[in-house]
C-alpha cells in the first residue's frame, strides 16, 4: 500500500519520547503526522490532509487536551474525526470527562501498544465503514452522481460563504426535454442509459473544484456555481446544453430535435445576504420555465439584487 493510501493518524503529545513510541509502533500501517502542542494540532486537524484519527495527550501546556477534543468536535470539518485520548490521567472522572467531550476511546499511561493498536486499528474502519455509508447516503444510485440532498447541503454552504466574503454564485436548473415520451417510447431501461450518460455529460463540464452538479429528481439535474456570476453562469448553462446535444442520443418522440436534448434555467446573486438559498434556487427553477415556454433545447438566466 503507498503512503498516500494509508490512514492518516494526528499524534498529538508534547513529549518526544511518547511521540516516539506512538509513532514508531503505528508508521507500518498508517501515515503519521505529528503535533506538540493543542494550536498545531488544530492547525493540522483542518489542513489539507485532514487525519482519519487522532491520538491525543489530555495534559498539555497552554492548551490541553480537552480543550482540543472540544473544539474539534465542535467544528463542521473536524466533528467526525474519531478521537482516542492517550493519557496518564487514570481517574473515572478523567475518562467521563474526555468521553464526554466526545473522544471515542480512552486509553491511559503506560500504554500496552498491541492495545493501542487493536483499537486505532477498530476506530479507522468503524471510521470507513461510516464515510462508505456517507458518501452512498450523498449519491444518487442510478447516476452515481450527488444527489438533491447534497446538493441543497452544498448550496446551504456556499451561499454562507458568499454571503460572508461578499462573491457571486450561481445555480443552473437543467431538465431532459420530454422525458417521459421517451420512457414510454424506449422503455426505462433505455431511459436509464440516458440519464447516466446525460450525468455524465454534464458533469464532465465542471472545471473547478467547487463546482457541483446532482441529480435533482427525476429527469432533472441542478449545479451549484460558487463564484460565478451572471456571465459565467451563462457559459456553463450553455456548455451544459451542448455537452447532451454532443452524444446524439435519439429521441423519436421529441418535438423539439430527433435526439435528447436539455432546457435550462439559472439565476445568478453578486452579493448574496441572509442565511437562505431558497430564492436564488426558486429563481433558477422560474428562468428553467421560462426557457421551455420558450421552445426548449436552451437557457434563460435572471439576476437577483
Amino acid at each position: 500500500m503507498k503512503t498516500g493510501d494509508m490512514p492518516r493518524i494526528l499524534i498529538v503529545d508534547d513529549s518526544p519520547t511518547n511521540v516516539q513510541i506512538l509513532a514508531e509502533g503505528l508508521k507500518a500501517d498508517y501515515h503519521i503526522k505529528v503535533a506538540n502542542s493543542g494550536a498545531s494540532a488544530l492547525r493540522a486537524a483542518t489542513g489539507n490532509e485532514p487525519p482519519d484519527l487522532i491520538l491525543l495527550d489530555a495534559i498539555m501546556p497552554e492548551m490541553d487536551g480537552y480543550e482540543v477534543c472540544r473544539r474539534l468536535t465542535a467544528g463542521d470539518a473536524t466533528r467526525n474525526i474519531p478521537i482516542i485520548f492517550v493519557t496518564a490521567n487514570h481517574s473515572a472522572a478523567d475518562e467521563e470527562r474526555g468521553l464526554s467531550l466526545g473522544a471515542a476511546d480512552y486509553i491511559t499511561k503506560p500504554f500496552n501498544l498491541p492495545i493501542v493498536r487493536a483499537r486505532v486499528r477498530n476506530h479507522i474502519l468503524l471510521k470507513q465503514k461510516t464515510d462508505m455509508l456517507e458518501s452512498l447516503a450523498q449519491l444518487d444510485g442510478l447516476t452515481n452522481i450527488p444527489n438533491r440532498r447534497r446538493l441543497e447541503e452544498v448550496l446551504a454552504v456556499e451561499w454562507r460563504r458568499a454571503s460572508r466574503t461578499q462573491t457571486p454564485i450561481s445555480v443552473v436548473m437543467l431538465d431532459i426535454d420530454h422525458f417521459k415520451p421517451f420512457n414510454d417510447y424506449y422503455g426505462h431501461g433505455v431511459g436509464d442509459i440516458c440519464l447516466k450518460a446525460v450525468a455524465q455529460a454534464l458533469q464532465s463540464m465542471l472545471s473547478r473544484p467547487a463546482d457541483m452538479v446532482a441529480r435533482y429528481g427525476g429527469e432533472e439535474f441542478a449545479a451549484v456555481l460558487p463564484g460565478v456570476g451572471f456571465s459565467g453562469a451563462s457559459a456553463v448553462a450553455e456548455n451544459f446544453r451542448q455537452a447532451v446535444y454532443s452524444l446524439h442520443l435519439p429521441h423519436a418522440r421529441s418535438s423539439v430535435l430527433d435526439q435528447v436534448t436539455i432546457t435550462a434555467g439559472f439565476a445568478s446573486c453578486a452579493m448574496p445576504t441572509g442565511d437562505s438559498y431558497t430564492e436564488l434556487l426558486a429563481a433558477a427553477d422560474k428562468m428553467l420555465y421560462q426557457a421551455k415556454s420558450a421552445g426548449r433545447n436552451r437557457s434563460c438566466g435572471t439576476r437577483l439584487a
